[in-house]
């Protein structure tokens, strides 16, 4: 028969798993969950019961108000440019494979594409950046929703 302590011990670490299994996500982010085996999943906001000894999470992924800071940035033979490129996140499953790294891709793609915008209109070149962006970043669920540059 089993004794008090060790009932108590079982039923503590039955009510321990149970509380890490409770995933809450909130508003506005979604994460994704990494199997043991390699397979993932994306749960949106709310409250998600996970696997806690088999999966765990990658990416803590806010879906709003995301923003790359553009440091100096120029084309050859124009001047230097510096703002803020401001992203969302439309698909956080196709987005999880660089969401790492969208600040270093859009600072190696900007100087190609100032090369190629209007340099006397500062809001027909920011649009044309907006615009040549979101052709590349779309197909990776995520959308440029505003850019800055001065």
């Amino acid at each position: 028969m089993l004794t008090p302590v060790v009932v108590l011990a079982l039923l503590g670490a039955t009510v321990l798993l149970f509380l890490a299994s409770v995933k809450r996500i909130p508003e506005g982010q979604a994460y994704t969950l990494r199997r043991v085996d390699g397979h993932m999943r994306t749960l949106g906001a709310g409250t998600h019961l996970v696997l806690p000894l088999l999966e765990r999470v990658a990416h803590k992924i806010r879906l709003f108000g995301n923003v790359v800071e553009i440091g100096q940035v120029a084309a050859p033979g124009q001047r230097e440019l510096r703002g803020k490129i401001y992203y969302q996140v439309l698909d956080a499953t196709r987005a999880d494979a660089i969401i790492d790294e969208v600040g270093s891709r859009v600072r190696e793609r900007l100087p190609q594409l100032i090369a190629n915008a209007p340099a006397e209109d500062t809001a027909a070149r920011n649009q044309h950046l907006k615009t040549e962006l979101n052709r590349s970043l779309r197909e990776r669920g995520l959308l440029v929703t505003r850019v800055q540059l001065a």
